[in-house]
Formats: structure tokens, sequence, C-alpha cells
């Protein structure tokens, strides 16, 4: 059986919380990942992340919530960004509070995207929640948190690269960037004449592809540990 929540009958989630009752909320974003990835990269290795950790921890995967807020690129193409936390905190509040009226005892928001804002916002989000004393409690974290992953966490560069390749391979083109012998990386990539524009961290164009089950697996591995 799925644990995409939104693919349940009532009596199908019902039969899974009482398992373990643990809803997952993977957050990301829609926003420009260079020309090589997917603009909902961000939600869409979030929600990837939650899927496989719950295999392992249990409970149920809601749809990947597609808002962010910083990270100080709000104006690129195909970019959209809350202008404050607080919007997105009112769309947190209201999920935890219809999944505690129905009586599911923890969720992980999960977020695909690290700015510091939306870190923040989690976090702080998280903590308050905690503070109530309620049936629900809240886990908070980010895939940048993962101590094992043998990369730096960046934007568009080899670790986002190398976690879509590992959770969809057919969203990542790298064929689309051109050969790094025939355009160095020797412009500012807030440049949209950058090759690399918008690429924060390491070339992706610098690793092999191949790589990328050995980054899905520590993560997953860290994720569900934190909830298990």
């Amino acid at each position: 059986m799925t644990r995409q929540i939104e693919r349940l009958r009532p009596n199908q989630i019902r039969a899974a919380l009482a398992e373990q009752s643990t809803v997952w909320l993977p957050i990301g974003t829609i926003e420009w990942h260079c020309e090589h990835l997917p603009v909902g990269l961000d939600g869409l290795t979030a929600h990837g992340l939650c899927l496989k950790a719950s295999e392992r921890a249990g409970g149920l995967v809601m749809p990947a919530l597609y808002f962010g807020c910083g990270g100080g690129h709000g104006e690129f193409p195909w970019t959209i960004m809350m202008n404050s936390p607080d919007q997105i905190e009112e769309m947190l509040m209201r999920t935890a509070e219809r999944l505690e009226a129905m009586d599911v005892e923890r969720l992980v928001i999960f977020s695909g995207h690290f700015a510091d804002e939306q870190l923040a916002m989690i976090d702080r989000f998280a903590e308050t929640w905690n503070t109530r004393g309620t049936l629900l409690r809240m886990i908070a974290t980010a895939v940048n948190r993962c101590p094992d992953a043998g990369l730096e966490p960046d934007h568009a560069g080899a670790f986002e690269t190398l976690l879509m390749h590992a959770l969809s391979p057919a969203t990542v083109d790298l064929s689309l960037l051109p050969n790094l012998e025939d355009a160095p990386d020797n412009f500012d990539r807030l440049d949209p004449q950058s090759p690399i524009w918008g690429v924060i961290g390491r070339d992706p164009r610098t690793v092999e592809l191949v790589q990328s089950g050995a980054l899905l697996k520590a993560i997953v591995d860290w994720l569900a540990e934190q909830v298990a």
C-alpha cells in the first residue's frame, strides 16, 4: 500500500496510523535551479525522502507544500517565494490543528528548501507548538541537516543534483549545461551570463551521477532515525 495519504481511503488511513501515528509534511518551493534541474526540486526531494523514510519509520506522507521563503533569489525566473514566513506558518498551523483533531500523535515537518529564513520558521513553529503540551508532537528538520551526507548542501550544485537524480533520474539533464572545458566556472553565478546561473556550491558538472545512490541512502538512514 502506498504511504501517500492523498491516494488512500479513510479506512486505509486509519489502519496505517493505528500502526504508527505519524504524518510527514514535506515542504519546498517553486524556484530556479539552473537549466539542468526541475523548478520543483525542493518539494520533490523532500517528498521523495519522506516517502522512503516512512517505509522505515512508519506513518503517512502528505503532498508537498510548495511554498518557501528566504534565499535572496526570489526574483529569479520560475521562482515563487512567499514574502513572509507568517504566510507559510498559517498553513502549517491549520494542518497541525486538523491532524491533531484526527488524533495524529506526531507531525514531521521536513523542508527541502533550507534558506536561513525557512529553517528559522520551521524550528520556531515546532518549538512553539510543542510548548502547548497537546497530543500531537512535532519534529522539524531539513535536508541540509544530515551530518553523514558526504557532500556539502548547496543550491542546484552537486548535492541537489545528485539527490534529485537518485529520486527521479528523468528530471535531471546535465547535458543542458555547457561542458566545463568550453564554459569554465569563472563568472559570478548570480549573473545570468554564467553557464551555471544560480548554482551555489560545488559545480554539478564535476560529479558522476552514479554517486547519487550513496547520498540518498545516507539521508534516508538519518531521517528515519530522527523519527524512529
